[in-house]
């Protein structure tokens, strides 16, 4: 059996990392934000993902918000920390510099910009499963990163790696997910990396989200993963399309800016970005306020 895999069963909040106008870390904004998913009903936290901009934050920063982290969410619920890069040997000195006193798994995406072959991308992960204290949950995204986790590499590290625990899977291909589905061993976790597919995943047997917009409505999005977990699509689907636009809305000129746009629409934190991300544009700002006006502040 996997270690602690149910922990990451429902749904997962992959946090924004709030900026002040200096674009320094705005560490009170962070606490509401922690506070509000965590009061919400969210089941565990992402930092440092592509959601928290981690791209553009340095190594003191990671630790810094990582040490915080910690201490805010106070094992509330689990703490996922993501570690991820297109150099193994950078992932496991990462790896090695990352205080892991209260976190519960590490989130790694997707080796990008090399284009490795489906065997540098399982060498990668099986080294990175090795230097890992913590567990492991894949992430395939490559939309972002142009590089896939194919179905059969998944399955092969489900296999063999005992301490890659799950993947998150956003790459949108719904044949590639039910073949993972479909042959996975029973431990291992399949989990959306897409808010608009997750109930239809759940459908299909996934265990779970790691939800962009869970940052604005975790009440909603959990207890629609809930009623999905439960084999409850009736009520399930109520909730999705109760969403749907909204989460279309939040992509709709780039993500993170599109949450950021809704949190500061909720008076959570501001919308700034770090470049080069900007802002999404008036017309879809207009937009997100309206749907946090109807959906959450009504």
């Amino acid at each position: 059996m996997r270690k602690d895999h149910n922990k990451f069963r429902g749904t997962g909040v992959a946090i924004v990392t709030p900026f002040k106008k200096s674009l320094a870390i705005d560490f009170d904004a962070y606490e509401e934000i922690i506070n509000h998913v965590i009061n919400g009903g969210a089941d565990y936290i992402v930092v440092l993902g592509t959601t928290g901009e981690a791209s553009t934050l340095t190594k003191h920063e990671k630790k810094a918000l990582i040490t915080f982290s910690v201490e805010k969410i106070n094992k509330r619920v689990p703490l996922v920390v993501g570690v991820g890069g297109n150099s193994t040997s950078d992932v496991v000195l990462a790896i090695h510099g990352t205080p892991f006193k209260g976190v519960d798994a590490i989130l790694s995406v997707a080796p990008y910009y090399n284009k490795p072959p489906q065997e540098g991308i399982f060498q990668h992960f099986k080294t990175i499963s090795e230097a890992s204290p913590v567990p492991v949950i894949l992430y395939t995204v490559p939309g972002r990163t142009c590089s896939n986790i194919s179905a059969s590499t998944t399955l092969r590290l489900a296999n063999e790696c005992s301490n890659i625990i799950g993947i998150k899977e956003a790459s949108g291909n719904l044949d590639q997910i039910t073949q993972v589905l479909n042959r996975r061993p029973q431990d291992f976790l399949v989990l959306s990396g897409d808010d608009a597919l997750t109930l239809p995943l759940l459908a299909l047997g996934a265990d779970g989200v790691i939800s962009v917009v869970a940052n604005a409505c975790p009440g909603d999005f959990s207890e629609m993963v809930r009623h999905g977990l439960q084999g409850d699509f009736i009520q399930g689907r109520k909730i999705h399309f109760k969403l749907m636009d909204f989460i279309s809305a939040l992509f709709a000129d780039g993500s993170p800016a599109g949450i950021k746009a809704a949190l500061e629409a909720m008076n959570l934190c501001k919308s700034y970005l770090r470049l080069p991300l900007v802002p999404v544009n008036k017309e879809v700002n207009k937009m997100i306020n309206d749907h946090v006006s109807t959906l959450i502040l009504k």
